[in-house]
């Protein structure tokens, strides 16, 4: 490791506050009751995050006068919702490559319903008043390897050769530098118009305005407990009352659950990130970054990272921690070891920036699936739906999830519901120790593969041919 990183990597976390950045917001709404009595709707959401906010919000554009409830646990983006590093991908299939390997045939349909997808994202951020700091500034992959390299170059000629290369632009080592400038990166591949940059935590909370404004009644602090058939719709029973409706939309993601078999689809997998401090001019000037892009390297454990509005640098990513039996727990939310790694690495990045300290430091679980991007199901006779598995980049496609489960409740065929990515399940987890087991060697096989010119092992070798796909 780099003197400079080692000398500063420690010091830097000082002062940093073990909580989310983006929920320390003073903007933060207020949350609202919980439900304390019976209530009947006409559509239950489950889940104040982006994927239920945005089915509740769709649903009452789709029919104004829908009758529509949305309950969630703790508050409206206390969790992935408010956690993570505000990329807003167009990709519905966990990038290009992912989406090659698993949806060949339909991959052309499934990029131009992302990108509609974002646009209408971008469209609602204006329509409704929301502001996320909403910058559509794309993002560069950014290779740090030489055999990274070659791959950027090779999934270009795959784009063009599938006339998706229209937004793309390779970036030679002057020129990656150029835009951002760091002496670890040896080239880039910027997507110009796929991704946007926002604040997570006001998405969500504005996201939450605009169902309340169209009448959406919301109540925090009410966690569903269990789901059973009721006449001709479901019950939800919540701490302090009981819910009746004739539909049920989960948005509930790396939470258990409520349709029971769905939980062997998804772990639970938790990233971490930090925030720095404002950066002086002089700091800002050192590393360029005019243009505002995300970036991300090209390894297997890949770092992300991204200048918020206020200049400060959210650096997050490559150390993904499974805990044993997939249990969901706030004592996973922190891992110093991992701050410490993660400092490490951002000097070692940006040596220019030496003696910048972080603010915040944290961490938050990801529905993680087999496959790497959403499923979708339905379950009671179709009177509910589900979608699940965003694996991490569904501040985008959790949309797109909305949509899915609004078409598949509504009990009609779609250009989305007839898709074969919407169609077809992940492979399923197996049962402790094996899960535990199997994630370990793959992370270790993925980290030897980053140090040997990105050489997959047999191990690999064997998931890619199960269609496990674990390559980022």
């Amino acid at each position: 490791m780099a003197p400079v990183a080692m000398r500063s990597a420690a010091h830097s976390l000082s002062d940093a506050q073990p909580v989310p950045f983006w929920l320390e917001d003073p903007g933060k709404p207020a949350a609202l009751p919980a439900l304390t009595s019976a209530e009947r709707c006409e559509l239950l959401v489950v889940g104040g995050g982006y994927s239920g906010l945005w089915t509740a919000l769709l649903a009452k554009e789709r029919d104004p006068g829908r009758d529509v409830v949305l309950i969630e646990g703790r508050e409206v983006g206390w969790a992935a919702s408010g956690r993570n590093g505000g990329f807003c991908a167009a990709s519905l299939t966990h990038g290009l490559g992912n989406g090659l390997a698993r949806w060949p045939g339909e991959l052309k349909t499934l990029e131009e319903m992302g990108e509609r997808n974002l646009d209408a994202i971008e469209a609602a951020v204006a329509a409704y008043g929301i502001d996320c700091d909403f910058e559509r500034t794309g993002e560069i992959d950014v290779a740090t390897e030489p055999h990274q390299l070659d791959e950027l170059r090779e999934m270009y000629a795959e784009a063009e050769r599938l006339g998706l290369a229209g937004g793309l632009e390779l970036l030679d080592q002057d020129a990656v530098r150029a835009e951002v400038d760091s002496p670890t990166f040896l080239g880039g591949l910027w997507d110009r118009r796929g991704v946007a940059m926002l604040h997570p935590a006001k998405l969500a909370w504005g996201l939450k305005r605009a169902c309340l404004e169209l009448g959406v009644r919301i109540y925090e602090n009410t966690q569903a407990l269990d789901l059973a058939a009721a006449g001709p719709g479901m019950a939800v029973r919540t701490p302090y009352g009981r819910i009746l409706a004739r539909r049920v939309a989960l948005g509930t993601n790396v939470f258990p659950s409520l349709v029971k078999r769905v939980r062997h689809y998804v772990v639970p997998v938790y990233d971490y990130a930090l925030m720095t401090e404002p950066l002086s001019e002089e700091q800002l000037a050192a590393v360029g970054w005019k243009r505002r892009q995300g970036l991300g390297d090209s390894a297997n454990q890949f770092h992300y990272f991204r200048i918020t509005a206020d200049n400060r640098i959210l650096w997050g990513g490559y150390d993904a921690i499974y805990p044993y039996g997939g249990r969901v727990s706030a004592e996973m939310d922190h891992r110093p070891e991992t701050y410490l790694k993660l400092a490490e690495h951002f000097f070692t990045c940006f040596p220019q920036l030496e003696g910048l300290r972080f603010s915040h430091a944290w961490g938050g679980a990801i529905d993680t699936c087999s496959r790497f991007s959403a499923f979708f199901g339905t379950a009671h006779g179709g009177k509910v739906a589900y979608a699940a598995g965003f694996t991490g980049l569904g501040v985008g496609a959790t949309r797109f999830g909305a949509d899915v489960m609004l078409d598949l409740l509504s009990g009609r065929s779609t250009e989305r519901t007839e898709l074969e990515m919407v169609r077809s399940k992940p492979l399923p987890f197996p049962p402790e120790p094996f899960a535990w087991a199997g994630i370990g060697i793959t992370k270790w096989s993925l980290a030897h593969a980053d140090t040997h010119g990105g050489h997959r092992n047999l191990w690999l070798k064997a998931m890619d041919r199960l269609g496990l796909g674990f390559d980022s």
